[in-house]
């Protein structure tokens, strides 16, 4: 019996050696899981503002697109309104002669 005694002492202390590491081993997960929490929230708020500086320099080279074409747009419409002004200008005079004309004859 006195063997039966020391071979389950040996077990039991065996059973509590594996419990330690088991938890030390659980412990040691449960901090490789917080770190790898911290660091993926880390990566996500610098890629979210690595994202919104991008969006921001994108529209920032859209609007100069987009503010270049309108005054692209600006210039040519108001060389047309040139055009057409110098145009109405020639023909003022002929336009006054008609007008007369209609005006006396009628």
């Amino acid at each position: 019996m006195a063997t039966e005694k020391s071979l389950l002492t040996k077990i039991r202390e065996k059973e509590l050696e594996m419990s330690v590491k088991i938890d030390e081993a659980r412990n040691n997960a449960d901090r490789v899981i917080e770190d790898a929490k911290k660091k993926s929230a880390g990566i996500i708020s610098s890629s979210e503002i690595e994202g919104k500086k991008a969006a921001s320099e994108y529209l920032r080279k859209e609007m100069e697109k987009i503010q270049g074409e309108a005054d692209d747009i600006t210039i040519h419409a108001i060389e047309e309104i040139k055009k057409v002004r110098e145009n109405g200008a020639k023909n003022i005079p002929k336009a006054v002669e008609k007008t007369v004309a209609i005006v006396l004859s009628g």
